[in-house]
């Protein structure tokens, strides 16, 4: 097969996480482009084998991923409810629903492995099934592939000279299941477990019996010779083969990357091109967190982290550092950025370098913390009180949060701007194959700076011929200043509430903004595969590029995406108004729709939108295409 999807679900203390990273990484060893989605429930931990605590993680591996998949050709279930969930899919609490294909998460052909074991009338009855045969209750066609596996039983006689604890025992039976996909995907068990010696190296107490245990999943799959075939996927990638552009001896390294911990090290590796140190302010918020743990982790890169005690304590302790002369950083979410707003308003009037990352969840309030959304684009654009313009890019895949975290330093530092760095939880907790790039071969970083002809007579209001204020910060002898968070003398830097001078402001902070467009590449247009009408164009933002190519690919017609929003590519009018049908595809009710028709107000633009926490499903964006 070119391209298969797998999927593992559970109770939230099953280890689906565990195993469906474990198992993404060793297809991404073995040469596989991968994409994962991990869809955990925003409970801390529902009651057990109940349906609202079913954790789920969801992998394609293959060749040209683009997505983790509409559907799971292989599924795992390690209990009633994850089963029922994965059947039905957003029908699973209709009490009448039977097995539909347009609603299921996997296919009418699919594997389903399950763990008989926890089929029991208890288990069943917590799953609110109302009769005693679960396959037929939920009307499984028998093109469904159901692999009944004691994993249970199984797992307890693997271990039952260990000497560990029931409790503890059943930990383990996650591998039991993760080395029965090894042997249906006849991956190399050497591999695994290294892998798996990687994972548990500071407890390694647990290596021997995780290890026994994935084996004997394996060697069940192998001696029982079980009624299904093999899956074998050829590597979509040659790691080290052939010349390279990265020099030294020509070979790349790969690695499976989650989109948090691309973005930290985007970070970094800004910091280290720019010769800045790197200052991270934040608070703990789901789903960002990770990037504050990443960059808390790496003092031996010279990075300072703080855990400030509020959202804005974060973002003010980085505008400190940015006027301080360090490359300075906050990491957020949606209700985070709110509370943000104001401080990076005072970043905007004092015109400080602030790179500011919002990995978007479900909202508003408090909303679902665990689900992805594309909900915060309007409120990056003008969430702010007055004219208070700030660069707003995205991310569209896991792997290229480190591009765009990059980038998002880049503009900031040498244009004298807060940048607003868009992600998700799609992208923030997903995982995708990842080319580590060697430093040289990065972009330059030139931040600004102040000539030394001003020394002795400098002052904030100064501007380059771009319109870009001059950087001086403590330290700098002859450079001595105040910085201020109300209105300045666009001349003379110091308090001013004068009327024409404050819209002479206004306008200078915007045209620093547009200006930026010239140093931003133009956009691109992808073309799909298939023969089919290029009257029509796809327009998308952030997370979703990889579902609009697909589908894209399926249509036949082209798409443009935007990862530069505020300022738009200089070509985005040209490109737009080539196309009959403009589709503007969005995880929310219209959000760049409605900004685009505010730009561009002569095209016609139309709308697909999705709000239920979830990533696009390629086959309704095809779907709707052909029938609108």
């Amino acid at each position: 097969m070119k391209n298969i999807v797998v999927r593992f679900c559970g109770d939230s203390g099953d280890g689906m996480q565990l195993t469906g990273n474990m198992f993404a990484q060793l297809a991404a060893e073995m040469g596989h482009e991968i994409s994962t989605l991990p869809d955990f429930p925003a409970e801390i931990r529902a009651p057990q084998g109940t349906l609202g605590g079913v954790s789920a993680f969801q992998v394609e591996l293959g060749s040209e991923v683009y997505t983790s998949g509409d559907k799971a050709d292989v599924v795992v279930a390690m209990n009633a409810a994850a089963l029922k969930v994965c059947a039905l899919g957003s029908h699973f609490n209709h009490p009448q629903a039977h097995f539909d294909e347009e609603f299921s998460l996997f296919h009418k052909h699919a594997v389903v492995i399950v763990d008989t074991d926890s089929l029991t009338d208890k288990d069943l009855e917590k799953a609110q099934y109302h009769t005693d045969n679960p396959f037929t209750e939920l009307g499984l066609p028998e093109s469904v592939q159901i692999v009944p596996v004691a994993l249970t039983t199984l797992t307890k006689e693997a271990l039952k000279e260990s000497g560990m604890d029931n409790k503890s025992v059943l930990k383990c039976r996650n591998m039991f299941a993760l080395g029965l996909i090894y042997w249906l995907f006849d991956e190399p068990m050497e591999k695994a477990i290294h892998l798996l010696e990687e994972k548990f190296k500071k407890k390694p107490a647990l290596v021997a019996p995780n290890t026994k245990v994935m084996v004997d999943g394996y060697n069940y799959g192998q001696n029982l010779a079980l009624n299904v075939n093999q899956i074998h996927l050829s590597p979509a990638l040659s790691h080290g083969e052939g010349a390279s552009s990265l020099g030294g001896d020509g070979r790349e390294t790969f690695t499976s990357i989650a989109g948090n911990k691309a973005t930290a090290w985007g970070l970094i590796a800004a910091a280290e091109k720019a010769g800045k140190k790197l200052f991270l302010g934040s608070y703990p918020i789901t789903p960002a967190t990770d990037i504050l743990h990443e960059l808390a982790a790496r003092k031996d890169m010279n990075v300072m982290a703080v855990q400030a005690e509020d959202e804005i304590a974060g973002v003010c302790t980085a505008i400190g550092a940015a006027f301080a002369g360090d490359l300075a950083c906050t990491s957020t979410s949606g209700p985070g950025l709110s509370l943000k707003s104001e401080a990076i308003g005072l970043a905007v009037m004092a015109e400080l370098p602030l790179v500011v990352i919002d990995v978007q969840r479900g909202g508003p309030s408090t909303g679902l913390p665990t689900k992805t959304e594309q909900t915060d684009l309007l409120q990056a654009l003008y969430g702010r009180n007055g004219e208070c313009p700030a660069v707003v890019i995205a991310a569209s895949s896991s792997a290229n949060c480190f591009d765009f975290a990059y980038e998002a330093c880049r503009i900031a530092l040498e244009n004298m701007t807060p940048v607003i760095l868009l992600t998700d939880t799609y992208l923030a907790n997903g995982t995708a194959l990842w080319r580590i790039p060697k430093l040289a071969e990065l972009p330059a970083i030139t931040p600004q700076s102040v000539p030394e002809e001003l020394k002795g007579h400098y002052n904030p209001a100064l501007r380059d011929e771009r319109g870009v204020r001059y950087w001086a910060y403590p330290g700098m002898e002859g450079y001595e200043h105040r910085n201020i968070g109300l209105e300045r003398d666009a001349t003379k830097g110091t308090i001013s509430t004068n009327p024409e001078n404050h819209e002479q402001m206004v306008l200078a902070r915007k045209k620093k903004i547009e200006q930026i467009a010239n140093s931003i590449p133009e956009l691109n247009v992808i073309n799909g595969k298939a023969q089919g009408t290029k009257d029509i164009l796809l327009v998308g933002w952030g997370s979703t590029e990889g579902h609009l190519h697909a589908a894209a690919n399926e249509i036949g017609c082209d798409l443009a995406h935007f990862n530069y929003i505020c300022p738009l590519p200089k070509n985005t009018r040209e490109v737009l108004s080539q196309y009959k049908r403009i589709i503007v595809c969005e995880l929310n009710t219209g959000q760049f729709a409605a900004y685009l028709r505010a730009q561009f107000p002569e095209l016609k633009i139309e709308q697909y939108n999705e709000i239920q926490g979830q990533p696009f499903a390629v086959e309704r964006i095809v779907k709707f295409v052909q029938q609108n």
